[in-house]
This record gives C-alpha cells, structure tokens and sequence, in this order.
C-alpha cells in the first residue's frame, strides 16, 4: 500500500508513521528525517534546506521532489510507502502523482493550540535523536535514554512554531480538498492518546 500522513507540525505523524510502517511492512520515509540527516552530513541538498528549516519556510519544491524520487526508486518500496511530511503543495501532490501516485491518504487532525503546547516542550537527543517532551522528563537537559545532551530545535521554538503553522495553513492546508477531490482522503482524530490514534488510523484503512 502506498500512504501518504497529513497534519500540521507536532500532529503526531511520525510517532503514529512507525506503528502504521510495521503493521503493513512498507517503509516509513519522513521527508523531515531526510532532509535532517542531510543537513547534519552537510550534503549540497543539506545545505541549501537548511536556510529555509532554520526560518521556519518550506524547502524548495525541486530540492525536496529530487529526494522523494532517489527515495521512492529504491527496492524496499517495491511493496508500497508511507511518506510523511511529503508533499506539503499541491504542485508537489502533482509531482508525485508523476513518480508513484498514493493509494490513501490520512490526515491528522489537531487544534493549533493544542500544537503550540506539544512543540515547544518538545526535545531532541544530539546524540541517539531520540524525541521527548519536558512534560514527562526528570532532567530537561539530559537524554533519558543514552545521556545524550538534549536540544531544543531552532524549528521547535515558539515563535518558529507559529510560523510554521502558518505556512502549514496557508501551503499544506490545500492539499485536504486535493485528495479529498480524488476520493483518497480519510481525516484522524489526532488530540487523542497515540495508541487510540494508530488504532483508528488502522480502522481507517481496512
């Protein structure tokens, strides 16, 4: 099956991406996780993604579609995928309609609010990239898991926040009338308990 997850920053999609990945056995590529990586092994995409992560703007189109394709092409999506984070336009959603088209698309749907609060507490481990919220750590400078230094990302800070659910709103938002238009559309509950979320994202799909 091919999956493409919806939602607005801190909706959830990666944590409930690893749950949906294992169930169906087809890879789990987050767009975000990639374009990190790249920024961190200092790659030409890197570098040119990271002065747009840093300001809270959306990567370019060509920059991100070159990765999706590289990506896509590759043997262990021979069964299917479940991208997340990709696409963010509507031009994008048209560009991989080009590549490999998704069979389904779910969007995780959470109140501003709701994100506001999940995305500034959350916490990042520079060393085993593990992610935690200040709300359920001892220590909010200390992995939990490897004693890693914790980081506070530059795209996790408030205001950051803000304008990334902007661009989310203004850019992404759309794309809820694209694949609803196609028939490819189911809309999740995302401000429920993760383990409620997978199962009705699961539901979703059969």
């Amino acid at each position: 099956m091919k999956l493409i997850f919806l939602g607005p920053p801190g909706a959830g999609k990666g944590t409930q991406a690893l749950g949906v990945s294992s169930k169906l056995a087809v890879p789990h590529i987050s767009t975000g996780d990639m374009l990190r990586a790249a920024v961190r092994n200092q790659t030409a995409t890197g570098l040119a993604a990271k002065a747009y992560m840093d300001k809270g703007q959306l990567v370019p189109d060509e920059v991100l579609i070159d990765m999706v394709r590289e990506r896509l092409s590759m043997d262990d999506c021979a069964a299917g995928y479940l991208l997340d984070g990709f696409p963010r336009t509507v031009e994008q959603a048209e560009a991989l309609e080009q590549i490999s088209a998704p069979d389904m698309v779910v969007n995780i749907s959470v109140p501003d609010v709701k994100l506001l609060e999940r995305l500034a507490g959350r916490r990042v481990c520079g060393k085993c990239q593990g992610t935690f919220h200040i709300s359920k750590l001892a220590d909010e400078e200390v992995c939990p898991v490897c004693k890693g230094e914790l980081i506070h990302r530059e795209d996790d800070k408030p205001e950051t926040i803000t304008r990334r659910l902007k661009v989310y709103h203004e850019q992404t938002a759309p794309l809820i009338g694209y694949y609803s238009a196609k028939g490819k559309l189911k809309t999740v509950d995302g401000d429920n308990r993760p383990e409620d979320v997978l199962k009705n994202i699961l539901a979703s799909l059969e």
